[in-house]
């Protein structure tokens, strides 16, 4: 059964079809879907989906970088208070971003800090993002390496060389549509990272993978991120589905 390890189904886009969305991942073989918040805005929706579907879906808590604005402390108070009141699976959405905006740099390194100390005292994995930031993040990242940090690089899409610092620090590479773009670059570098830190994801709606590139996206759709991962890896579909899903299992179920 697979996991997607990134899905963010409780927004908008999904409203009008979530209970097919959902059977369309299920009949696909997916097993987990793993929701990363964004901001306050969006927390009672991805609690209710998780709700809706208990043991389907599965709740992270954190404030999204591209979030982080002028009232970042407010927001960053709203994750702290839904840490201390229930149990989520992780931390995140969080991370850094330098392509949409660059205007709070210094807070979103602030915010990033902050909850990457929220996980290890929680002992939760994080889900991090990084755009058009990746040597900065693990830069920031490797400051906790020895204190225990754990998670996942989401959408993955550097080099072999960071590749290989962000999994000599313990943490995994997700790895989702982007895989299967003529361009993206990772097919080629892909059977050289090791493949004990590698876990899948969609980023629903977001990265829909070919042919479907364009269109929405949704878990179901990670059987086709599994099509192009068994080829880079000269494995079978059911090699990549297996081991992906121990890789996940063991970052966020252990």
């Amino acid at each position: 059964m697979l996991i997607d390890t990134h899905a963010h189904i409780y927004l908008e886009e999904f409203e009008n079809d979530i209970d097919e969305v959902i059977q369309r991942a299920r009949h696909s073989g997916v097993e987990k879907i793993l929701l990363p918040n964004i901001d306050s805005q969006t927390i009672e929706q991805m609690l209710s989906l998780e709700n809706k579907y208990s043991g389907t879906c599965y709740s992270m808590i954190g404030l999204h970088p591209c979030s982080v604005k002028q009232d970042f402390m407010e927001e960053l108070n709203k994750v702290e208070h839904w840490l201390s009141k229930r149990k989520f699976l992780a931390i995140g959405e969080i991370g850094t971003d330098l392509y949409w905006d660059k205007t709070f740099w210094e807070e979103q390194k602030e915010a990033f800090i902050t909850q990457c100390e929220w996980a290890i005292q929680y002992n939760l994995p994080v889900a991090v993002h990084c755009r058009n930031s990746i040597d900065e993040t693990i830069e920031l990242v490797d400051a906790f390496s020895e204190k225990g940090l754990r998670g996942v690089f989401h959408c993955f899409t550097g080099t072999l060389d960071q590749a290989e610092k962000i999994t000599d620090m313990g943490f995994f590479l997700g790895i989702g549509g982007v895989v299967t773009f003529k361009n993206g670059g990772i097919d080629k570098i892909l059977h050289s990272i090791d493949r004990e830190r590698i876990i899948l994801e969609t980023d629903s709606p977001y990265l829909s993978p070919a042919p479907e590139r364009g269109k929405r996206n949704e878990p179901s759709k990670v059987a086709l991120v599994v099509k192009k991962v068994a080829e880079c890896l000269d494995l079978t579909d059911e090699q990549v589905t297996d081991l992906t899903t121990k890789n996940a299992n063991d970052l966020f179920f252990k």
